[in-house]
């Protein structure tokens, strides 16, 4: 654990341990898209949320027994991964049509730019290293992180067998 990790309540009762500088700052930035160049793990929860918002055969896909968003190729070569594609979801203009037009997202699209993890039985919340490097939202706000937890890690995390984030289609 690190010398500055600390816990913190997300939720009545949830809590994580903090493994980031306090003072970070996060705020999605007009654009950006990278969190929407990886493919989205679909916890149960959201898997049937998403079947109320969209064709389950069309947005996604199955990848070693975990359902995920599916990535397609895009028109815009600013929106998308080395692979040539990004989320299904993501509209030409670089926004979500989930979160625009039903104001719902998945678990894991709420998550970004953290990373989960799991010690001890502790959930513990760090940045993703490859944010720091590809993020652009990271410390141009004044909106810190440590203090909007619940907006970035819903409950449903700790229902979860495995939360951790690591998981990429």
């Amino acid at each position: 654990m690190m010398a500055d990790s600390r816990r913190v309540e997300v939720h009545a009762g949830r809590e994580v341990v903090v493994d980031f500088d306090p003072s970070l700052t996060f705020e999605c930035v007009d654009d950006c898209t990278w969190c929407c160049q990886h493919g989205v793990l679909l916890y149960e929860q959201d898997f049937f949320a998403l079947a109320e918002h969209a064709d389950l055969a069309d947005a996604t896909t199955d990848f070693r027994g975990e359902d995920f968003v599916r990535k397609e190729e895009k028109d815009r070569e600013d929106h998308v991964g080395e692979d040539g594609q990004a989320c299904y979801f993501l509209r030409d203009d670089g926004l979500c049509s989930l979160h625009l037009e039903h104001d719902w997202k998945p678990a894991r699209c709420s998550v970004f730019p953290l990373a989960v993890t799991v010690e001890d039985g502790d959930i513990h919340v760090d940045i993703r290293d490859s944010a720091h490097e590809h993020c652009e939202g990271l410390d141009v706000s004044e909106r810190k992180v440590i203090d909007n937890l619940d907006a970035f890690l819903p409950e449903v995390l700790w229902e979860l067998d495995d939360p951790a984030s690591d998981r990429e289609l």
